[in-house]
């Protein structure tokens, strides 16, 4: 059973920082492209960032590049998610996901949720300004 478990979220003052986590169990987490997802109240399931198997391919979304860096650690099974300079718009529910395959075809398939097959239960990261 797979299983993707997030941390790390909290409340952060804005232009902070929090790093979260998600420690994947299950899978063949070396052959899996990672991705973080987040929803805020009201608000679609949006795309954040991605990042293919060896971490040598990354994906952000326009409103978090250069403030937040997706990594991998392959061999703790964990994916990460840096946040910096943090914004009130950033509060959401981050949600960790992975994918059976170790990257995709097209650069555009790291943006969609419907290419993830497995989800985390989510971290609240709230930011006050």
């Amino acid at each position: 059973q797979v299983q993707l478990v997030e941390s790390g979220g909290g409340l952060v003052q804005a232009g902070g920082s929090l790093r979260l986590s998600c420690a994947a169990s299950g899978l063949t987490f070396s052959n899996s492209v990672m991705g973080w997802f987040r929803q805020a109240p009201g608000k679609e399931r949006e795309f954040v960032a991605a990042i293919n198997w060896s971490g040598g391919s990354t994906y952000y979304a326009d409103s978090v590049k250069g403030r937040f860096t997706i990594s991998r650690d392959n061999a703790k099974n964990t994916v990460y998610l840096q946040m910096n300079s943090l914004k009130s718009e950033d509060t959401a529910v981050y949600y960790c996901a992975a994918a059976k395959t170790y990257m995709f075809r097209s650069g555009s398939d790291y943006f969609r949720h419907d290419e993830y097959d497995y989800w985390g239960q989510g971290t609240q990261v709230t930011v006050s300004s």
